[in-house]
């Protein structure tokens, strides 16, 4: 059933990469597999899938020393206290909210770790993230720490609004940024199961798919 709910995912990215004038390849489909069992994620890895992403640091730490042959992504809110487990060990970190945060990671790498500004684009009460109005002084202030290299940014739309204009608004923020920093930041991480090819649409490199891969999630332990 994984693979070929995987399958699917796969040939819906690449008709909505043909659809915006990009290469399939242009997009990397991360398996979001928090609470799924081991076993879940090394049937969605047999059938193709490369990248998981884990929003629990306790989990991710586990299933890394389970699963062989994965690259991992932590997607979750980060806290301070627990960047030392994962900082240096991980692909790709998608949602540092703060300097602080990035500091702080910096410090605990034992190699270069890539990081996203997660931004608050819609200005949600609930949510964290830098705003698009203080992106460009966080970012200045990440490029000058060691051990960690900020490759882009990431976002979360409101459910019950329009991804689009969201979705546009980050892929602006991010030539802007780009500019003023004077290097590339080719990644921007936005889009789930429900709205992931308006965000290819829209410039995503790489979308996050959890349920429309693996179905219901089981109930976390942690």
């Amino acid at each position: 059933m994984i693979a070929e709910q995987w399958q699917a995912i796969r040939a819906r990215v690449d008709a909505a990469c043909e659809r915006a004038g990009r290469a399939p390849g242009d997009v990397t489909i991360i398996a979001v597999s928090k609470t799924q069992p081991v076993a879940a994620i090394r049937e969605a890895l047999a059938a193709g899938a490369t990248e998981f992403g884990e929003n629990y640091v306790q989990e991710l730490v586990a299933k890394r020393a389970e699963v062989t042959g994965a690259s991992w992504h932590f997607i979750g809110k980060l806290q301070r206290n627990k960047a030392k487990l994962i900082a240096g060990q991980v692909a790709l970190i998608h949602a540092v909210d703060s300097l602080e945060l990035a500091a702080e990671l910096g410090k605990r790498a034992v190699a270069m770790q890539p990081i996203l500004l997660a931004v608050n684009v819609a200005g949600e009460a609930t949510k964290t993230g830098v705003t698009a109005e203080t992106a460009l002084d966080v970012a200045r202030a990440i490029a000058a720490l060691g051990n960690v290299r900020l490759d882009g940014l990431m976002t979360m739309p409101p459910p019950e609004l329009d991804p689009r204009p969201h979705f546009e608004a980050l892929r602006v923020l991010r030539a802007r940024l780009a500019d003023a920093l004077g290097r590339p930041l080719p990644v921007l991480s936005m889009g789930m199961s429900g709205d992931f090819e308006t965000a290819i649409a829209c410039g995503a490199t790489h979308v996050r798919i959890g349920t429309a891969i693996f179905g219901s999630r089981p109930a976390s332990s942690l």
